[in-house]
């Protein structure tokens, strides 16, 4: 029963299966006939997007076919006209190449007919030539020489001539010319001295410090130049402030003043004006100290003490580039000597030579001489008519009416006239002449160079074998016009070229 049972049940599990594998089999038929179709469908699509994307190429292929054949086109063109107007050119140049040969075998053609012409003239030349030697009796050299003399003896006459009309000329132009120059010369040393005597450079260490002398909005330069009225100028110039007034007192003490202000650091309206005032009192102690050591050290006594300050006021002053202070020592000095080689007072001397240019320092009645002026300042502080005498007469002011007033003029002169007492120094006199020669020497041909007359002649001297005359006159003129261009120099330079050949030999 249980084996016929497990049969059953085996028999049955099989008919199960099959059923289900006969169901499975059917329901997979199914299946893929949809698949296929689907695939069918979307292979349609598939085609149809191919052939639209297709046709969207194809379309823009034509385009830039379209647009590639219009480029081509008008290249073409342009082409055709480039080259149309390259045959115009070759056309052109081989007319104008035509023309040239043309010209070229007629010149040739010229060329010839003037070299048989030259030769036909010369042969004639030559025949007049020896028919002229044979009348005349002399040959061509000697024909020459005479003629040259004669044309010698005729460029003579017309130099000599030509030399005396401009003698003439010059004698009667002299003196306008004279004056000319000198108007010219006044006013290039008028010059130099006043930039010399109205400014006063301040050194710094850096430009940083200009800033702080500005100030903001520039409020310190101005209280600086309210306080102390000397014009201040913070340029472009590295490592400078320029300070400019025609009073050098004031210009020392805005040089005092900036210089306390600078080391210190506080630089406000405020502090200026406190520094300003402190500084002015100590130029004006100095001045009287200057004054007062100034009179002890000559041994002069028994001055007025406006007369010992306006003494101490000359340490300031300069006159033609020489401090007035040691020009008045020195004057002094030298009177003293003078004085006493001649049997006079030494001591009236040396007084009257320390105050003889005290006319100089005050800024008052300017139009007056400075030597009246001095006169008249010492009359007012009761110095001795001798004194205020010589004062006023050293320059011919008034009359000499004692023997100190010859003795001061002259002292004064020596003082002012010595090497290296006014205008330049004497290093940067031999400087200047140093640099005249080398000027002149720098030039092609020039052997020597000789500065002379206190630089107002240079004498050049240049090789005979390497310029002629007339080079040597444009070497004169290239030399002044360069010496007038580059240098600073009082008056006027003469150059002089010399040219020379010189023939030695010795008898032994």
């Amino acid at each position: 029963m249980n084996t016929i049972t497990i049969i059953v049940a085996i028999i049955c599990l099989i008919a199960g299966m099959g059923i289900c594998f006969a169901g499975w089999q059917i329901y997979n038929t199914k299946t893929k006939k949809e698949r296929e179709a689907a695939a069918e469908l979307q292979k349609k699509n598939k085609m149809i997007e191919a052939k639209e994307h297709f046709i969207a190429l194809k379309s823009e292929h034509e385009q830039q076919v379209q647009q590639r054949n219009s480029k081509l086109q008008s290249l073409e063109s342009k082409l055709h006209h480039r080259e149309q107007q390259l045959n115009q050119r070759q056309g052109d140049l081989q007319r104008r190449y035509n023309e040239a040969e043309a010209l070229k075998e007629s010149y040739q053609q010229q060329l010839y007919a003037i070299e048989s012409t030259k030769k036909e003239l010369e042969h004639a030349s030559k025949q007049a030539q020896e028919q002229l030697e044979t009348i005349s009796g002399l040959s061509a050299d000697q024909a020459k020489e005479r003629l040259v003399e004669s044309l010698k003896d005729d460029a003579k006459a017309n130099a000599m001539s030509y030399i005396n009309e401009i003698m003439e000329e010059a004698k009667m132009t002299a003196n306008k010319e004279a004056k000319k120059i000198v108007v010219q010369s006044i006013q290039r040393i008028a010059t130099e001295a006043a930039i010399e005597n109205s400014v006063t450079v301040f050194h710094i260490d850096s430009d940083e410090i200009k800033g702080r002398v500005i100030g903001r909005e520039g409020r310190n330069i101005r209280a600086l130049e309210a306080a102390t009225g000397v014009e201040i100028i913070v340029d472009d110039t590295p490592d400078a402030i320029v300070l400019s007034s025609f009073d050098p007192v004031r210009r020392e003490v805005a040089r005092l003043s900036i210089h306390q202000l600078v080391t210190d650091g506080r630089i406000h309206p405020a502090r200026i004006e406190e520094v300003v005032n402190k500084v002015r009192k100590q130029v004006e102690d100095e001045i009287a100290e200057t004054g007062k050591r100034t009179a002890i050290d000559l041994g002069i006594h028994n001055l007025h003490p406006e007369l010992i300050r306006i003494v101490g006021k000359m340490k300031y002053r300069s006159s033609y580039g020489q401090n007035l202070l040691q020009h008045s020592r020195e004057t002094a000095n030298l009177c003293a000597i003078m004085a006493a080689e001649l049997g006079l007072n030494a001591k009236k001397a040396k007084r009257a030579g320390l105050l003889h240019d005290i006319g100089k320092v005050p800024d008052d009645e300017p139009e007056l001489p400075h030597a009246i002026l001095g006169m008249q300042l010492a009359e007012r502080y009761k110095e001795k008519p001798d004194i205020c005498n010589a004062i006023g007469a050293h320059h011919d002011e008034i009359e000499m009416e004692t023997l100190i007033a010859p003795i001061v003029q002259v002292c004064d002169a020596i003082s002012g006239a010595r090497p290296g007492a006014r205008r330049e120094i004497v290093e940067a006199y031999l400087k200047r002449l140093n640099d005249l020669e080398k000027l002149a020497l720098s030039y092609p041909g020039v052997v020597k160079t000789y500065a002379i007359q206190a630089g107002r002649e240079l004498r050049v001297i240049v090789g005979a074998d390497r310029i002629d005359d007339k080079e040597a006159e444009l070497l004169s003129f290239d030399i002044a016009k360069k010496i007038q261009d580059e240098m600073t120099y009082p008056g006027q330079v003469k150059i002089t070229v010399i040219r020379e050949i010189r023939a030695v030999s010795f008898a032994k």
